[in-house]
């Protein structure tokens, strides 16, 4: 069993939601990147998606193109974000990894290396925001070969037909966006977001994580009660930046165990059979 489809079988026997939070790699200096991610974990991350930083994150609000220009700058890219999993994996074995980015870098390197070497660094799964399912067999068999999960997004507009097809290709868990418009938005219906899980779960067996525009302890307590997995990135990265880079892990770790509580003083699920 994979350490993402080990994660959710626990979590799912004690009746708690998942908590995944987004940083991107490098930002605000690759040095700190590990320790962002452990102290994630330590404050009760579940599973740790890692952007790669990109020139041209389409999906990406203002606060992550933010994280990746200040990454690219410090000139970190892809083998170093493979490199920064690595580094991570030394000291921890049970914490599945995820990779969220853009095909440019991956095609640069070739899906078959690329496949590679995440599954050397200790990557679990790999979410590559352009990469369209219809396009996406050949690769999604390249990482499902090595042990890794093809993560892919939904979204409000995805028909019905879409949603069966990605879940018939995706491992681990899909992604739905819980708005239209780009990562760190605020306008959150909650009560759609519940319609469109439900819609989900009839055409795919897998999680549903639900992300973009959760913001708060609140926001997401109101998606946990419908998701698998509730996904924050926006927010932390802004409590990332929001003071001396030496101290921003520890910023990161506080404000995400506010987050943990939240989910865990919530009534827990009906455990699994």
């Amino acid at each position: 069993m994979s350490r993402i489809d080990a994660t959710f079988a626990r979590l799912r026997a004690a009746g708690r939601t998942a908590l995944i939070p987004y940083v991107t790699a490098g930002d605000p200096a690759p040095e700190i990147t590990v320790p962002i991610m452990r102290s994630l974990v330590a404050a009760g991350a579940d599973i740790v998606e890692l952007g790669v930083p990109f020139s041209d994150p389409m999906a990406d609000g203002p606060v992550i193109q933010r994280a990746s220009e200040r990454a690219l700058a410090l000139h970190v890219g892809l083998e170093r974000v493979l490199a920064l999993v690595a580094e991570f994996r030394a000291a921890d074995n049970e914490t599945p990894v995820v990779l969220m980015g853009y095909a440019n870098p991956i095609e640069a390197m070739g899906p078959e290396a690329f496949a590679d070497r995440a599954r050397a660094a200790g990557v679990d799964g790999v979410l590559v925001v352009d990469y369209p399912p219809e396009e996406a067999a050949d690769f999604a068999a390249l990482l499902g070969a090595r042990a890794l999960a093809p993560i892919f997004l939904l979204s409000p507009t995805t028909p019905d037909a879409r949603i069966a097809a990605i879940g018939a290709m995706a491992r681990g868990y899909v992604y739905y966006v819980s708005l239209k418009g780009v990562t760190g938005a605020g306008h959150l219906d909650t009560a759609e977001v519940g319609r469109k899980v439900d819609a989900i779960r009839r055409h795919v067996s897998l999680p549903v994580g639900v992300g973009f525009g959760i913001r708060d302890a609140a926001s997401a307590q109101a998606i946990a009660a419908h998701a698998d997995a509730v996904v924050i990135g926006s927010r932390i990265i802004q409590e990332i930046e929001a003071g001396p880079a030496a101290a921003a892990a520890q910023r990161a770790g506080d404000w995400l165990a506010g987050i943990r509580a939240a989910l865990d003083s919530m009534p827990k699920r009906a455990a699994a059979a």
